[in-house]
């Protein structure tokens, strides 16, 4: 099948891969645009790995308010350059992570960053839990393990699934922008206010209206 300048530029749009790597994928795949684009995803996805390690202290502290003022939200979101940090892909990364951050409520930013004693007390909990199940004594030990491990993907940024993108974790977005911009980027922080919050009230009741929305509008799209 013949290789269209055309198909080339659309599979450089959609990757950020260089032409000629566009175009080898594509040879290699037969002219199918999905294989050739994963192909060049994977490639990219490994050395995003690589540039892991590399200093980000450029970026930028995106915001996000909700409702009125109701809900608010910081995150600083960093990279290598001064010109990444204007991009349009990378600007539209931080925005939508500040949107899910007043969507999802993340705990923490990632597993590593959870306190030991919150660690301790949500064991306990899920132990007790399984305790009352009724379960053999012997199997107990793996609910629990099982249940933390949900726990906190659930409540840490990185590793929650994204509300614009659910096929996705906020971690695999942001390994791809990495393989397609070229740079390490990284979420150093965020923050996550709620009027009232701490008051005995309606819980996650704006959380949840924010999540609606933000689903209302990708199906519009």
């Amino acid at each position: 099948m013949a290789i269209s300048a055309q198909m080339v530029k659309e599979i450089r749009e959609r990757t950020g891969a260089g032409m000629m790597d566009c175009k080898r994928a594509l040879e290699a795949s037969g002219g199918d645009m999905e294989k050739a684009v994963e192909e060049l995803l994977k490639k990219g996805l490994a050395k995003a790995a690589k540039k892991s390690g590399r200093i980000a202290a450029e970026g930028i502290v995106g915001h996000y308010i909700h409702g009125g003022g109701r809900i608010a939200v910081l995150v600083e979101v960093n990279c290598e350059t001064d010109f990444v940090a204007r991009n349009e892909d990378f600007l539209t990364f931080v925005e939508d992570v500040s949107m899910h951050i007043a969507a999802m409520n993340p705990q923490y930013l990632s597993g590593d960053e959870i306190e030991e004693a919150d660690r301790a007390k949500q064991n306990e909990i899920f132990l007790a839990q399984a305790k009352e199940s009724g379960k053999p004594e012997k199997i107990l030990g793996k609910i629990v393990e099982g249940k933390m491990r949900k726990w906190q993907e659930e409540n840490s940024l990185l590793t929650q699934k994204s509300v614009k993108d659910t096929e996705k974790t906020i971690e695999q977005l942001r390994s791809e922008l990495v393989a397609k911009l070229g740079e390490n980027i990284s979420i150093r922080r965020f923050v996550r206010w709620e009027v009232g919050e701490g008051i005995e009230k309606r819980k996650h009741d704006l959380a949840a209206e924010v999540a609606e929305q933000l689903e209302a509008a990708n199906k519009s799209e």
